[in-house]
């Protein structure tokens, strides 16, 4: 038996469904509030519980010898951000805590690549390149990095736990949809006039969940690796993004300080109103430095081989075009 939490999520419902497709037993942690739309078709155990809950941990993970923890508050605002720390970081702590009583052999903890060094000289972030909480913008980013540490800590203790850094994901079964998604999707529907001079490191989701799989196999515990594809500027994607689609691609380029003003405004408007930022300053401040990273670790040690960007973009829009 193998226990997935955030198969409802993006990342770990193809996590989930890898997994039945290589015949294992599943389990699955499920919030009560969670919508169970992507849950369609998996043959999976549900467990209703959530992880700030630890009574409801003990029995989801009773029995299981593996645990792919996926699951996170991903919020790039919110009106109580004690929320995240709450799910991401005490959640995190709770899980393992009851995993590693419960005997549990292998942990695949997902962070992200948020919380990766980028070295200021332009080179690309790797697994071992400088960084502190000072650098993580905003209370996502900090409460990832500090639930790392958390894993860090079990790992250092001697408890199996291997650390996975998706880069952003793309691919189809994206409901909510993610940040990246969202920008798929608002460029399909005209909302995306104008870009920011960043840039991301894409990977089709599908990959990241092997990747997840190769790294319960084959991942050095305490280890963390870098799950990502190709490095692309956000002008890049929009021009792949037009041609997949027949839309033009936006020619305009906003200046950082536009942006980043646009960000106060809507962010300040939505502490008042309560509705989420149409432009949230937290991914303003993160899209200042272009998210490049190198991901050969991950292909050294677990044999992660990325395939098409470009395919992956394509399903994502028909996808989108579709929902």
């Amino acid at each position: 038996m193998i226990l997935v939490t955030g198969a409802t999520g993006f990342i770990g419902n193809h996590v989930a469904r890898l997994l039945l497709a290589r015949g294992e037993t599943l389990r699955l942690l499920v919030r009560q509030t969670s919508s169970r739309l992507s849950l369609d078709g998996l043959r999976s155990k549900i467990h209703v519980g959530d992880l700030r809950d630890p009574a409801s941990l003990k029995a989801a993970v009773r029995g299981c010898r593996q645990v792919y923890h996926v699951a996170a508050d991903y919020r790039l605002w919110s009106r109580r951000p004690r929320d995240l720390y709450e799910t991401n970081v005490e959640g995190t702590r709770n899980l393992l805590s009851i995993a590693q009583e419960s005997g549990v052999e292998r942990v695949i903890y997902t962070s992200t690549v948020g919380t990766i060094g980028l070295p200021d000289d332009g080179t690309l972030g790797t697994e071992d390149s400088p960084v502190s909480i000072d650098d993580m913008s905003g209370h996502y980013k900090r409460s990832k990095f500090l639930a790392e540490q958390v894993a860090q800590e079990f790992a250092a203790n001697g408890f199996p736990v291997v650390i996975v850094n998706p880069t952003a994901p793309i691919g189809e079964r994206d409901f909510r949809p993610t940040p990246t998604g969202l920008i798929i999707r608002d460029f399909l529907t005209g909302r995306m006039p104008a870009y920011l001079d960043t840039g991301l490191n894409l990977v089709d989701v599908r990959d990241v969940a092997k990747g997840q799989i190769l790294a319960a196999d084959r991942g050095r515990t305490g280890e963390r690796y870098l799950l990502g594809a190709e490095n692309l500027t956000l002008k890049q994607i929009f021009d792949q993004l037009a041609e997949i689609a027949g839309r033009p691609a936006p020619t305009t380029k906003i200046p950082y300080p536009v942006a980043l003003a646009a960000g106060l405004v809507s962010t300040a408007f939505a502490s008042v109103s309560g509705a989420e930022p149409r432009v949230p300053l937290e991914g303003v401040r993160m899209a200042r430095k272009k998210m490049f990273v190198d991901c050969s670790k991950a292909q050294r040690e677990l044999g992660f081989e990325a395939g098409s960007v470009t395919a992956a973009l394509a399903r994502a829009v028909q996808w989108f075009q579709r929902s």
